[in-house]
């Protein structure tokens, strides 16, 4: 079952959406990773295994430049709706593992 991390750009209320439907799930908040570049979130998430949840192009810029990562969702700001991005992540999750995330892509 793939583990998420969510960015500083992503609302509160897809964690606590996510964590209903007993996702494992983290935020930059709780990862003491606020503030801190997006580099950061890219090590701190490879480390723990965890498919970052963004909705900052700069993720996949990263993905582009070869960057490792252990997967990135990333959808547009404003495209989705908390409930939408709720139901495709609990799918992806259920449906995906973590290996078949591994340096991957995927937009939403």
């Amino acid at each position: 079952m793939i583990r998420f991390h969510l960015d500083q750009h992503v609302d509160s209320a897809i964690a606590r959406g996510l964590r209903r439907r007993g996702v494992d799930v983290t935020t930059a908040a709780e990862a003491g990773l606020q503030d801190a570049a997006d580099e950061q979130h890219v090590s701190y998430a490879l480390r723990e295994g965890r498919v970052i949840f963004t909705r900052d192009a700069d993720f996949v810029a990263f993905h582009e430049q070869g960057v490792a990562h252990a997967g990135i969702v990333y959808s547009k700001q404003g495209r989705r709706s908390v409930g939408e991005v709720v139901n495709f992540l609990d799918l992806l999750s259920q449906c995906m593992e973590p290996d078949d995330m591994q340096g991957r892509v995927e937009y939403f």
